[in-house]
């Protein structure tokens, strides 16, 4: 590692860490927060050693398999097809704006040239460091990278396993070291935010590992995170760098932005995510079939049109929609996900504007659909069209309503209390997405 990473940590810690209690974001940081809050549609990529077993990124954890038998698989892992100009062209294709990669997952293996582990995927066959060519491919192609990094590892020997959740059957016998694996974290996080160009935001998972559980949620871990001093040094590195973490739990102080784990902001349907809302910039995570990472045998596939609804419906929350995608261990982009992304840009091509930059919605999410905003105009997304009349009370004076799939003038009238009714009579059922803009005048 470059000199001044080892500096930057060794004044780091002997700052006064009070402040980070109290962090007030630079002027830069809140730019970036504006920025983030209208992208609206990122892709999330799971990938890594992983991969070659193809049955998700948990399946260390999940067969017990131990340090020992997995760290073979350094010899199998060759993406010889790896093309980062690729994988960024397919983003910005779909509409996305930014890409979160996983830099590290909870194998803890490393997909950069890391130099405090050798567990990494420069020693693998490949050889090559993958980030960097993202990362390369990123600012060239004009689209923002934010980097994924786990708090647990089911690898390394110092981190607290004996106090954790996960990760129990993996053979560890030595007795972990908290300080030395604080120490590695911020020495491979002050690697991620000085070689790699501008990074958008760390992506931080694993925090739940030491909760007791994911229903309580006014649970303290059962060792100090070290937030503060991690939040610390990433703002001090790139201070428009923005901090999320999936703790499944109100925003911490020093997070830019609040991330909900495949749900919509205030849905639970999975679990995950009965945290309340925040006033932060949000954002859903999900996947395109039901796997994060490269599973050959998960064919529940979401439809073109699935994916779509969602991305409305979140960005009526006034919410971002980051899709997974799990490359092969090849570095292949399967079919299955490159079609639909492919999809799902073309309509954004069309119908991007009513989401990219808008706000949610005076009316939350329906059955029916979804409302979004911006300025004076309102896009009421009808995704699910079951009856002729639709009856919506918004708080504005609406002065002209147009059927953007055919630019044609939508009959409506008022009633009490700013509830219209639009004639939806003659919009095709089956359409994606019957998208009615309307001009408002607002009080």
């Amino acid at each position: 590692m470059k000199k001044h990473c080892f500096a930057i940590l060794l004044c780091f810690s002997m700052l006064d860490l009070s402040n980070a209690q109290s962090y007030q974001p630079p002027p830069q940081n809140l730019e970036a927060r504006q920025w983030f809050d209208s992208a609206r549609f990122g892709m999330f990529i799971h990938w890594g050693a992983s991969s070659v077993l193809g049955a998700g990124e948990w399946v260390m954890n999940n067969r017990n398999i131990r340090v020992e038998e997995y760290k073979r698989l350094l010899h199998f892992f060759n993406p010889v097809y790896f093309n980062a100009a690729e994988w960024v062209a397919t983003a910005k294709a779909a509409g996305m704006k930014y890409i979160t990669f996983i830099t590290r997952h909870h194998d803890g293996f490393s997909n950069w040239d890391t130099k405090v582990s050798d567990w990494k995927i420069t020693n693998t066959p490949y050889g090559k460091d993958v980030l960097k060519m993202l990362a390369d491919e990123c600012h060239k192609q004009g689209i923002k990278l934010f980097v994924y990094y786990s708090l647990v590892d089911w690898y390394r020997s110092d981190y607290p396993y004996e106090t954790g959740r996960t990760g129990k059957g993996t053979g560890r016998a030595a007795k972990s070291d908290w300080n030395s694996y604080l120490h590695f974290m911020k020495t491979q996080l002050t690697e991620l935010l000085t070689q790699y160009g501008e990074i958008a935001g760390v992506w931080f998972d694993g925090y739940w590992d030491q909760l007791a559980n994911d229903e309580d949620k006014t649970q303290q871990p059962r060792i100090d995170w070290h937030c503060d001093e991690i939040y610390a040094l990433i703002h001090r590195l790139q201070p428009q760098c923005l901090i999320g973490n999936n703790h499944h739990l109100s925003p911490l102080p020093g997070e830019d932005f609040q991330m909900f784990e495949k749900d919509l902001p205030g849905e639970n349907k999975g679990g995950l995510s009965g945290q309340s809302v925040s006033a932060l910039p949000l954002e859903t995570c999900e996947t395109i079939n039901n796997s994060w990472g490269f599973n050959i045998t998960d064919r529940s596939y979401k439809s073109t049109k699935e994916l779509i609804h969602l991305l409305v419906r979140d960005a009526g929350l006034g919410a971002n929609l980051l899709l997974n995608i799990g490359p092969m261990p090849s570095g292949e982009i399967q079919p299955e996900f490159s079609q639909r992304l492919h999809e799902v840009g073309q309509w954004m091509k069309t119908y991007g504007y009513t989401i990219y930059a808008t706000k949610a919605g005076s009316v939350k999410p329906k059955d029916w659909g979804a409302v979004t905003e911006k300025g004076n105009k309102v896009f009421v997304h009808v995704l699910n069209k079951k009856e002729d009349k639709l009856l919506v009370q918004l708080p504005y004076t609406i002065t002209n309503a147009v059927l953007l799939n055919n630019n044609k003038k939508v009959a409506m009238r008022s009633l009490d209390d700013h509830y219209y009714v639009f004639d939806l009579e003659g919009m095709d059922a089956t359409a994606v997405d019957n998208i009615i803009e309307l001009t408002v005048e607002r009080s």
